[in-house]
């Protein structure tokens, strides 16, 4: 189940903590930027080029540390395309993506408007617990 993220105005250290994580003033920072403007798709380098801008006194590694924390935390969810570029969304819910190829962005689709047939059946210890649908895009 995913964790709550915070919507604008709410104490990030809070829910940073109700996740299971301690609320460095880094991490605070973070998260205020990630989470203090609706659902949307980051990379690192995008998150860290905020911060820097923000006057956080950040470096890129911490930012990739910090990331990937919230995300095993549940706060985010992390989409990887093609092996080349990893984004993080603020948005846990089960949804899909249409990815911009020659713009690198990523769009949520609306609605649960993709079906996945004919799945095999996992081995017996597993169960599928998502699939991720990239459709990738380019324009005309």
């Amino acid at each position: 189940m995913p964790a709550e993220h915070p919507p604008r105005g709410i104490d990030v250290a809070r829910v940073l903590r109700r996740a299971g994580l301690r609320p460095t003033r880094q991490r605070v920072a973070l998260a205020g930027l990630l989470f203090g403007n609706g659902d949307r798709h980051v990379t690192a380098e995008m998150l860290h080029e905020e911060a820097v801008r923000a006057g956080q006194k950040v470096s890129l590694a911490t930012v990739y540390n910090t990331l990937h924390q919230f995300q095993r935390a549940g706060l985010l969810r992390e989409i990887a395309i093609g092996g080349q570029r990893t984004y993080f969304d603020t948005n846990t819910s089960n949804h899909n993506h249409f990815f911009l190829e020659g713009e690198g962005r990523l769009v949520d689709i609306p609605g649960n408007t993709i079906r996945v047939d004919g799945l095999p059946e996992p081995p017996e210890d597993l169960r599928i617990s998502h699939i991720d649908v990239v459709v990738r895009l380019v324009r005309k």
